[in-house]
């Protein structure tokens, strides 16, 4: 038997290849055992990859990521710990695979309750007859005197909050276009949540979200602070407490934030690098302002 296939021998070759890998060495790349590892380790767990629809090389590469861990190195049984991180990443492969997503977000809980991507083409059924939710009418909104409905009126208002922060936003120097879709991931996550406090800390933890929106950590962070609000416990009755999202929601305009001095600069201080003030833009709206006041 290979001596790896003992946990002891495993924890000795590991070690190895760790120091090894440490002073320079491409260790994993050119030691033969390492190899033999591999190889071994795809046989040990097709099996595992069969039963969870997966290739077993899926589970060479899970294995590879355990085992270059302290975690693993330094656990009583280092091939326990492997085996468990196999079969949760062989998991999270096939319901990725079948929620038609990526592989860390097939992770969430919030995902994982969702069942599997169905296709309509593979039904033999009519897509009326698949459920009873596609035999109804349709919405009669184009007939004169038909009434809003309380989900068109609230999604109105919530365009009306989205449409007022990123206008102020854009006002004090925040990047237009990065604004916009940052605002737009915010107020999803928001609704997902239902809770502000709840999006705020997946937010900014969210570097996957991130890397898409063309905003630096420390921006990232700031707009979810002026957006959702201050999470101290002092400031939770005060503006800055509240947040953008509330102020806008609550009827306050955005010439009013814009008379709001320390608001107003506080938006401004903290915009990213490089954004500035549109003059013109600045005059129209103390143009503006002076129309409201004088009337």
């Amino acid at each position: 038997m290979t001596s790896f296939a003992t946990p002891e021998g495993l924890r000795d070759l590991l070690v190895r290849l760790h120091d090894m890998e440490s002073v320079g060495h491409f260790a994993w790349r050119l030691d033969p055992e390492a190899e033999r590892l591999m190889r071994f380790t795809i046989r040990k767990y097709r099996w595992l990859a069969h039963h969870h629809r997966c290739e077993p090389e899926d589970s060479a590469y899970a294995a590879f990521e355990a085992m270059r861990t302290p975690a693993v190195r330094t656990a009583e049984d280092p091939w326990a710990v492997i085996t468990r991180a196999v079969q949760v990443s062989l998991i999270a492969e096939e319901r990725a695979t079948g929620l038609l997503c990526a592989n860390a977000q097939a992770r969430r809980a919030n995902v994982t309750r969702c069942h599997d991507v169905r296709r309509f083409s593979e039904y033999e059924t009519d897509l009326s007859e698949y459920d009873r939710l596609f035999r109804q009418p349709a919405p009669r909104d184009e007939i004169d005197g038909y009434e809003d409905t309380i989900e068109s009126r609230a999604k109105a208002a919530a365009d009306k909050v989205h449409d007022n922060t990123c206008e102020l936003l854009t006002l004090l120097g925040w990047p237009s276009h990065a604004t916009t879709c940052a605002l737009n991931y915010i107020g999803s996550r928001l609704i997902e949540s239902g809770d502000r406090r709840t999006a705020h800390d997946y937010l900014r933890r969210d570097f996957a979200g991130l890397a898409h929106i063309d905003l630096t950590r420390e921006a990232w962070s700031t707009l979810l602070r002026l957006t959702l609000g201050s999470l101290i416990d002092d400031e939770e009755h005060t503006d800055a407490g509240r947040g953008l999202f509330y102020l806008f929601g609550a009827g306050r305009s955005v010439a009013e934030c814009l008379q709001d001095v320390d608001l107003a600069w506080e938006v401004h201080a903290t915009a990213p690098p490089r954004a500035y003030i549109s003059e013109a833009r600045w005059a129209a709206w103390e143009a503006e302002q002076e129309e409201a006041r004088g009337a």
